[in-house]
């Protein structure tokens, strides 16, 4: 049975407090951070002993290119999805090719070592976001749409299924959601009509979403991960969306308005989420995995469709990406049209830049 909670471990390798944690019965999910990872054989290694100790675990990551990106050693570097879109402004059709190939390649990749999911692709519009930025693919609710619809296309080529945030759109408001209370005061019409565009036109691709911390305070006085009316009345109801809803980190800033941790995973799972997330506050985790236990399992079918089509290992993660019969293609256009000095030099591609979702608690 696939739990209600997904948590983080550690480092690279499992210790004992971490097993005793995904053994527990409400614990379907493990995330993947960059202090976990070493090299491709490492994790794989580390994503088969955690489905030794369970066998019904989704195990995820944020691999989306550009600053965030928690696997790099030996990885292929994907840009920043902004950068598609600067290419959109100059060649829709080239973009459009290279937002397939980006999320083909990036899927095969992150399948290769064990893990089920990125969680991609950021919806969001590029606006003053503090820490949205140039994750976005666009400004343009319509570009937006093109460009990850292919990107979409892509991952499901190569056997992952697909998650779209942080519904209905962090973009329009500066705050950082992970360090501080994020409010968004437009009405419900003018958040409809932009930034929910993207999510709402690309609903035929998606197979899970992921809520804002972001309180948009004329339509809620609850963050959207909080929210009946965005997670029920308008991602159920209104926008007839059958996926899974993964709660974004319990553990930022823009989650703390709904108390303490049991507080936060109850709220977010009686408000609608199927999984929620508590990272990055091994204490939390523990609170968090007692407070499930008195609540229900989350709809397993659904739930099981986020399982990645994962390959067999054979040693090495170009042998086993070879078995994507569209990796070597994806990874070469990616490499020419991004990163034609690294390839040149082979030095290693985009290691100085900060992830904006990297904090502390």
């Amino acid at each position: 049975m696939y739990g209600v909670l997904m948590i983080d471990i550690d480092s690279t390798a499992l210790t004992a407090e971490d097993v005793s944690l995904i053994r527990q019965a409400q614990v379907g999910g493990v995330i993947l951070f960059a202090r976990n990872v070493t090299d491709a054989a490492q994790v794989r290694a580390l994503c088969d002993d955690i489905r030794c100790h369970n066998a019904d675990i989704l195990i995820g990551v944020d691999q989306e290119g550009g600053r965030v990106a928690r696997l790099r050693n030996g990885f292929t570097p994907l840009p920043a999805m902004g950068k598609l879109g600067e290419l959109f402004n100059q060649d829709p059709n080239r973009a459009l090719e290279c937002a397939y190939d980006c999320g083909y390649l990036m899927a095969a990749e992150v399948l290769a070592v064990g893990i089920d999911l990125s969680f991609a692709p950021v919806l969001d519009r590029d606006g003053i976001s503090q820490v949205i930025g140039d994750r976005s693919f666009h400004h343009e609710p319509q570009a937006i749409t093109a460009l990850a619809s292919q990107f979409m296309r892509g991952m499901k080529a190569a056997g992952m299924a697909t998650t779209g945030k942080h519904f209905p759109g962090h973009g329009a408001i500066a705050p950082d959601s992970h360090v501080a209370e994020a409010i968004d005061d437009r009405s419900l019409d003018e958040i409809m009509n932009s930034d929910m565009q993207p999510f709402a036109q690309t609903l035929p691709w998606l197979d899970a979403l992921m809520p804002a911390h972001v309180i948009f305070s004329q339509v809620d006085d609850k963050p959207a991960g909080f929210s009946k009316i965005w997670l029920k009345d308008i991602i159920r109801e209104q926008l007839n969306f059958d996926g899974v809803l993964f709660s974004d980190d319990l553990s930022m800033a823009g989650a703390k308005a709904a108390g303490d941790v049991s507080a936060r995973v109850k709220a977010a799972i009686n408000a609608g989420c199927d999984i929620a997330l508590v990272c990055n506050d091994r204490v939390a985790a523990h609170e968090a995995a007692k407070a499930a236990q008195e609540l229900p399992y989350p709809n397993q079918k659904r739930i099981k469709t986020m399982c990645g089509q994962i390959p067999a290992w054979q040693g090495d993660l170009e042998a086993t990406c070879q078995q994507f019969d569209y990796w070597q293609q994806a990874k070469e256009n990616i490499s020419q049209t991004f990163f034609p000095t690294a390839l040149d030099s082979q030095a290693p591609a985009n290691l100085e830049l900060k992830d904006p979702t990297s904090y502390s608690q």
